[in-house]
C-alpha cells in the first residue's frame, strides 16, 4: 500500500498537456489527480500516444484509454477528436481487465470518432518506406493516414459507422475500391478485400456498441450538473499539427484542439497544467537543438530508462530547453508546470540548460516553430551546479538538495510559469506537491 500523497488543490475543470516532444509523464499526472475528478477525457492523438503508470509493484501501459479508467469513481471518455484502433482498444480493454481493472461502466466512446482502419497502417508504413531519408519518423500507426480521411471526408470511417452494417458495408466497399487503387498504383502493394474487412470491423463494433455515445451531450450534460473534468492530451506541444516543428509533428493539435476534439468549450477549463521533463528527450525525426548524441545523452537515456512505450524505440536525449519550454506554455495558457524525471539529473557535476538560440549569427530567445530555421539554431546555455544525493526518498520540496532546488526556481523564472508538482521517481508516492503562489 502506497502513503497517502497530499494533492493540489485545483479550481474548477482542468487540462493536461505536454510541453515538449511527447513522454513527459502525463500518465502520471493523470493518475495522481483522477481521484479530484468525475471525468477523464481523451481528446487526440491515437495509439501512437503510449504512457505508462505505476501503481504499487504494478505498471499499467496505455495507448489509447485514459489512465483515469484506474479509478472507478471517474468515467473514461475517448472523445470525437482520438482516432481509434479497434484492434488496440480492444487489447488494451482485455489487458486492464486481466490485471483487475473493471471497463463496463466506466469507459465512454465518441461515436463521431474516427476508426483507423488496416488500409491506413499500410499507406503509414509505406509512405515511411519511400520517403527513405526523409521520413517523418512516424509510429506507422496509421495515425496520419487516418486524419488525412478526417479532411478529406468522403472516404472517412467513424464508430458510428461501425454500429450501422448496411452503412459499414457500403462505405467499406467505395472506399476499399479506392484506397487499393493507390496503394497498387502508387506503392505495388496487394489489394484488400472489402467483405472480409467488413466481418472484422462489424465484429468489433458489437464488442465496442455498449460503450460507444455522443460524448460531446455527455460532457455537457455534465457540466450541466457541475461534475469536475480532466482533460488528457496526447502528444505534446512541440508536436503539434501547427504550432510544433512542421513538418516533424504528428497529425493533430496536441496543446491547442481540446475545444474540437471534445465539443467542450476552452472557457470551461480553469486550470492548464504543462508537463514538462527536468531534460528533453525525443522519438523520431526532426531538429532538436540541444540534443546530447554522446556520452551525456545516452546516460540520461539510461537512468531515465527513454524507450518508447508504443514502440520500444530509444529515445533521443539532451538538455533542457527553455526557449522551446516558454513558446510552448504561452501557447497552452499553461498556468502551473509538473516537472517530471528531476531524480534522473542526479549524479551530474553540471547541469546546463538552453536559454536563447544563435541562428544565422543573431542571438533570439523566440521559439521558431518551423524545423528549418530550428535545425539552424545553435544553443546558448546557462550553466547549473549539479547535485548526487539521490531523490528516491525525498518527500518535501523543502528536503531537495540545494542545487536541485536552484534548478526547479531557473526554470520556473524563465517561463514565468509557477510550479505545482516534481516527480522525483516512478511511484505515485515520489512526487513532491508545491504550494499555490
Amino acid at each position: 500500500m502506497e502513503p497517502e500523497l497530499a494533492l493540489p488543490d485545483l479550481p474548477g475543470n482542468t487540462s493536461i498537456v505536454g510541453l515538449q516532444w511527447g513522454d513527459e509523464g502525463k500518465g502520471k499526472i493523470v493518475d495522481l489527480l483522477t481521484p479530484q475528478f468525475d471525468f477523464a477525457i481523451r481528446w487526440n492523438g491515437g495509439s501512437n500516444a503510449g504512457h505508462s503508470v505505476k501503481v504499487g509493484d504494478k505498471k499499467y501501459a496505455f495507448h489509447l484509454i485514459p489512465s483515469g479508467i484506474l479509478h472507478p469513481q471517474c468515467t473514461s471518455v475517448l472523445a470525437n477528436g482520438v482516432v481509434i484502433d479497434p484492434v488496440q482498444l480492444l487489447q488494451e480493454m482485455d489487458q486492464l481487465v486481466s490485471q483487475g481493472i473493471a471497463v463496463e461502466n466506466n469507459l465512454r466512446i465518441s461515436s463521431q470518432a474516427h476508426v483507423v482502419m488496416p488500409y491506413h497502417k499500410l499507406q503509414d508504413q509505406l509512405s515511411e518506406q519511400r520517403l527513405g531519408d526523409n521520413k517523418i519518423g512516424t509510429t506507422a500507426r496509421g495515425i496520419g493516414p487516418c486524419y488525412a480521411d478526417k479532411a478529406g471526408r468522403s472516404m472517412a470511417i467513424r464508430m458510428a459507422d461501425l454500429l450501422d452494417e448496411t452503412r459499414l458495408g457500403e462505405k467499406l466497399q467505395r472506399v476499399t475500391a479506392e484506397k487499393n487503387l493507390l496503394l497498387k498504383g502508387v506503392y505495388g502493394a496487394a489489394a484488400f478485400d472489402w467483405e472480409s474487412m467488413f466481418e472484422q470491423y462489424r465484429g468489433y463494433g458489437q464488442l465496442l456498441q455498449p460503450y460507444v455515445c455522443h460524448t460531446s451531450a455527455l460532457l455537457h450534460r455534465a457540466m450541466d450538473d457541475n461534475k469536475r473534468m480532466l482533460f488528457e492530451g496526447a502528444n505534446a506541444v512541440l508536436l503539434d499539427l501547427d504550432h510544433g516543428t512542421f513538418p516533424f509533428v504528428t497529425s493533430s493539435n496536441c496543446g491547442t484542439g481540446l475545444s474540437a476534439g471534445t465539443g467542450v468549450p476552452a472557457q470551461a477549463v480553469q486550470t492548464v497544467l504543462g508537463v514538462v521533463k527536468a531534460y528533453c528527450s525525443r522519438v523520431g525525426s526532426g531538429p532538436f537543438p540541444t540534443e546530447q548524441d554522446n556520452a551525456i545523452g545516452q546516460r540520461i537515456r539510461e537512468r531515465g530508462h527513454e524507450f518508447g512505450t508504443t514502440t520500444g524505440r530509444p529515445r533521443r536525449c539532451g538538455f533542457l530547453d527553455l526557449v522551446a519550454l516558454r513558446y510552448a506554455a504561452r501557447v497552452c495558457g499553461v498556468t502551473g508546470l509538473c516537472i517530471m524525471l528531476l531524480d534522473v539529473l542526479s549524479t551530474f557535476d553540471t547541469l546546463r540548460v538552453c536559454t536563447s538560440y544563435k541562428i544565422n549569427g543573431q542571438t533570439t530567445t523566440e521559439f521558431p516553430a518551423d524545423a528549418y530555421e530550428l535545425e539552424k539554431a545553435e544553443p546558448v546555455y546557462k550553466e547549473l551546479a549539479g547535485w548526487h544525493e539521490t531523490l528516491d526518498d525525498v518527500r518535501a520540496l523543502a528536503d531537495l538538495p540545494t542545487n536541485a532546488r536552484n534548478y526547479l526556481d531557473t526554470i520556473a523564472h524563465y517561463v514565468n510559469v509557477p510550479i505545482r508538482i516534481v516527480s522525483v521517481g516512478p511511484a505515485r508516492h515520489q512526487t513532491l506537491i508545491c504550494p499555490a503562489r
